[in-house]
């Protein structure tokens, strides 16, 4: 099942373990970037653009689930204060 990254009142929690923090995401982006060239050659990027972003996959840090990561809201927009007992 194909996960997004979560928005400002959510988070990601594993389902497995409980996991609210530790999280491996691959990710493919394509950018627009704007490079100044110094006369050397040498590159600065002065503005960077993201035109898009698909996330390919999350995993669990702790107990390595790819399958049982989901959204939950973050306590401040509603959620629980406090985790179940499996939560780390």
């Amino acid at each position: 099942m194909p996960i997004s990254l979560p928005d400002p009142q959510h988070r990601l929690r594993c389902g497995r373990c409980g996991n609210l923090t530790r999280f491996d995401v691959s990710r493919e982006l394509s950018v627009k970037e704007f490079w100044h060239l110094d006369m050397a050659g040498n590159v600065t990027v002065e503005a960077s653009d993201t035109v898009s972003e698909h996330v390919l996959s999350v995993t669990c840090r702790w107990c390595g689930a790819t399958d049982e990561i989901e959204h939950v809201l973050r306590p401040d927009a509603g959620g629980p204060a406090t985790e179940p007992d499996s939560a780390r």
